[in-house]
């Protein structure tokens, strides 16, 4: 099932309840490369050059640039923020895998999240290998310019199709937090937060997440807005 089944159109369109007008962005669709005339494979993806993103998404293999600091940041800050007590056990539960940018291989799609997790009751070790091919508990999107309708339409099916229980979406730009939870095959809005909103969201509902961290500006000046 794509995306288009999952939500309201208004949702793939612009982050929930943020008008496209204060996006400060244009959506660009992620490029689509050779080939055209068939479904891609692993090999298609492996002769592509180092410094791209490359994924496979509904049998078409789609590449970007690597992407932008304010994304890098989102991302970086995120995992520091969760990785410490999920996946360390330093004040918190621990209990979970958190990586960057992970390869996952799943159903003959090849996704690469900006951030997923895995608890380890159904992941007990990593496999040995370039990729995962079992699919994360959760995972967080953080949204650019060329892939977002990509991260919000098409892969958000593929991760329901894969009973990817939460997927959260970070855009750097609005600075926003969407929460999502798999419900019945069907995405539910758990909450859309932003600025410097500090939160507890699912599944990581034992910390505070300060999503002032996550934005490129100093911090200070994050406090005083």
């Amino acid at each position: 099932m794509g995306a288009a089944g999952l939500f309201p159109a208004s949702f793939l369109a612009c982050p929930f309840g943020i008008p496209p007008a204060r996006r400060r962005c244009m959506m660009q669709p992620m490029p689509r490369v050779p080939p055209f005339d068939r479904p891609a494979t692993y090999e298609d993806l492996v002769k592509l050059p180092d410094n791209l993103v490359a994924e496979i998404v509904d049998g078409e293999l789609h590449a970007t640039p690597r992407p932008a600091i304010g994304h890098s940041r989102a991302g970086s800050s995120l995992g520091i923020a969760i990785g410490g007590p999920y996946d360390h056990g330093h004040e918190g539960p621990g209990g979970w895998w958190i990586l960057d940018e992970p390869e996952l291989h799943v159903s003959g799609d090849v996704l690469v999240p900006d951030l997923a997790g895995w608890r380890r009751t159904r992941l007990p070790t990593l496999p040995d290998a370039a990729f995962c091919a079992l699919a994360p508990d959760w995972v967080c999107e953080v949204l650019s310019p060329s892939t977002v309708q990509i991260d919000r339409a098409r892969k958000l099916g593929i991760y329901a199709r894969e009973g990817v229980a939460h997927v959260w979406l970070v855009d750097p730009l609005a600075r926003t937090l969407e929460v999502l939870q798999l419900e019945g095959g069907r995405w539910v809005i758990l909450g859309a937060h932003a600025g410097n909103d500090v939160v507890r969201v699912a599944p990581f509902v034992e910390i505070d997440l300060e999503l002032r961290l996550l934005w490129s500006e100093p911090a200070d000046t994050a406090r005083k807005e």
